[in-house]
């Protein structure tokens, strides 16, 4: 259906991933009228702070921040993101549902094993879901995803290129609060990485990949493909 379909679909592991990677580069799009939307492999259901109800709410509402059109959990087992045939098929199916042109992933090389299988999984769909004879229960007309791109969660690598997020930098820093029991500290938290200055270490690579490309924010990203300059080569505008 036509109105399903998204310009460009960003799949994390967990609800917070693609805000953390990604998420002023949302911001910016959704402005621009292009619609975007996000799905998450897991429901975070092992995560130390938070449940998934909760988690679920929080997700909602850094949606709601960022513009997107479509917020969709998978449910697969946390820590159990492995290469499996049924989870490569309801990958597909999403694909084939909302048709985007471009689809993002966590970056491969990442601390928590769950983000680079996540990459793995949505790799193997990407190319499925374009295969006329690879069916699926419900969503058997193939879709060529035009790109694939990779964002970066805990990781600071080398980015294959920048987007300049430094108007949306503010929508980036509250959709990530909306994750209040993620990286908010209190009394009953329990202490994980995320809870001790995270947010401001995300802003802190931010404004570095951005001070490497002449603007105060950017957000970076990993490619496979080489790209393809549309623009002028002097960077005018």
């Amino acid at each position: 259906m036509e109105e399903n379909k998204l310009h460009i679909l960003a799949f994390g592991a967990h609800a917070d991933d693609v805000e953390i990677g990604m998420g002023g580069t949302i911001a910016k799009l959704t402005e621009e009228g292009k619609r975007i939307g996000i799905c998450d492999l897991t429901d975070a259901d092992l995560s130390s702070n938070g449940n998934v109800v909760l988690r679920k709410e929080e997700a909602a509402r850094a949606g709601d921040i960022l513009g997107v059109q479509v917020r969709a959990s998978l449910g697969f087992p946390d820590r159990g993101l492995f290469l499996k045939e049924e989870y490569i098929q309801k990958v597909v199916e999403i694909i084939r549902k909302y048709k985007p042109q471009i689809v993002f992933a966590p970056y491969l090389e990442d601390r928590h094993p769950d983000h680079g299988n996540c990459a793995r999984i949505v790799e193997e769909a990407v190319f499925s879901a374009g295969i006329k004879k690879y069916q699926t229960v419900g969503w058997n007309e193939p879709h060529r995803v035009k790109k694939m791109y990779f964002y970066m969660i805990n990781g600071f690598h080398k980015p294959d290129f920048t987007i300049d997020i430094t108007q949306m930098i503010e929508k980036k820093l509250a959709a990530l609060r909306a994750y209040r029991s993620q990286f908010e500290l209190t009394a009953q938290s329990v202490q994980t990485p995320l809870v001790n200055d995270y947010i401001e270490t995300v802003e802190a690579r931010e404004r570095m990949f951005g001070k490497l490309v002449g603007v105060s924010y950017a957000e970076g990203f990993k490619t496979k493909v080489p790209l393809v300059l549309k623009h002028d080569l002097l960077g005018e505008e």
